[in-house]
């Protein structure tokens, strides 16, 4: 990595070699890229103060010797160490939405985010009208975030299990300045929540079943197990909202939950619910939506 220092002089000069080092060392994508390419450009970007969508016109700008070392050591730590680029930067982006991430938080990946930020549209008619939304499993609060941006007349209440991860939602309740809006909860699901209702409640709980557990890459592993792992198949958080939700719902509410590559299974376990699939841009076998009535008492 010193031979790089010295020798390259350029930012295409360092996106080529970091993607040929990427490459080479196998590094896996998937927290907020899904290539070599990708990766480089915003590791670079961002280490060097740059326009996180504005990579062409400084391609072939020199780079002074101590930017240059900065964005080599960078590289060689993403490769080194493993890490998630969200965990070197602490920082993650869905959409519009920026938030502070480390390693005590899962890096912000969900599906259920480009839905909030259509305002679930046709499932909610009125945004206006949602007064009250429940973030279960919020780890930074990215979600609960983006509904009380979304949902401008709406309280928030943000729940985990893990008061590590509520420290980090902590931080970017206060970076939105949501404060008033949205409030932060430690309990294991619906336990702290007892006679709450809410207008909309979402979830993207942990759901990695234990055969795919053993064999996750090392940049998954980076992450808190308690967010990731969900029993024999997945399953057991989902199961447990499922079987609580309705009691927390109002009448006309809506229950939105992410579970990975589980649909099969999910349906499979719960053959009489009608669950409504949503698209997104993965397609639409990724977050189910159940209604009041749709629940089990």
């Amino acid at each position: 990595m010193s031979e790089a220092s010295r020798e390259l002089r350029t930012l295409r000069d360092l996106m080529r070699f970091a993607v040929s080092r990427f490459n080479e060392a196998g590094v896996f994508f998937g927290h907020g890229s899904d290539n070599a390419w990708d990766e480089a450009a915003y590791l670079l970007l961002h280490c060097l103060h740059l326009p996180l969508d504005r990579l062409e016109p400084f391609l072939d700008a020199r780079l002074t010797r101590s930017e240059r070392t900065q964005c080599v050591q960078l590289i060689a730590r993403r490769i080194g160490e493993r890490l998630p680029a969200a965990y070197l930067t602490n920082e993650a982006w869905l959409g519009e939405y920026r938030f502070y991430v480390d390693r005590r938080v899962i890096v912000p990946r969900s599906f259920i985010g480009e839905l909030l930020r259509e305002r679930l549209t046709p499932w909610i008619a009125e945004p206006d009208e949602i007064t009250s939304v429940l973030d279960l499993c919020t780890g930074s609060a990215c979600l609960a975030i983006i509904a009380a941006h979304v949902f401008p007349a709406a309280l928030v209440d943000a729940v985990d299990v893990s008061a590590d991860a509520l420290a980090v939602a902590r931080r970017n309740v206060t970076d939105h300045a949501l404060d008033e809006r949205v409030r932060l909860i430690e309990s294991d699901l619906f336990a702290g929540l007892r006679g709450r209702r809410y207008d909309l409640i979402v979830s993207n709980p942990p759901y990695v079943d234990a055969a795919t557990m053993a064999t996750l890459p090392a940049e998954y592993r980076c992450e808190p197990e308690l967010a990731l792992a969900s029993g024999v198949d997945g399953l057991d958080l989902t199961r447990a909202i499922i079987a609580q939700a309705r009691r927390h719902l109002a009448p006309h509410g809506l229950l939105i939950v992410e579970i990975g590559h589980n649909r099969d299974t999910l349906e499979a376990a719960f053959p009489d619910l009608p669950f409504t699939w949503l698209e997104t841009s993965a397609g639409d076998r990724y977050v189910f939506l159940l209604q009041h009535e749709d629940l089990p008492q």
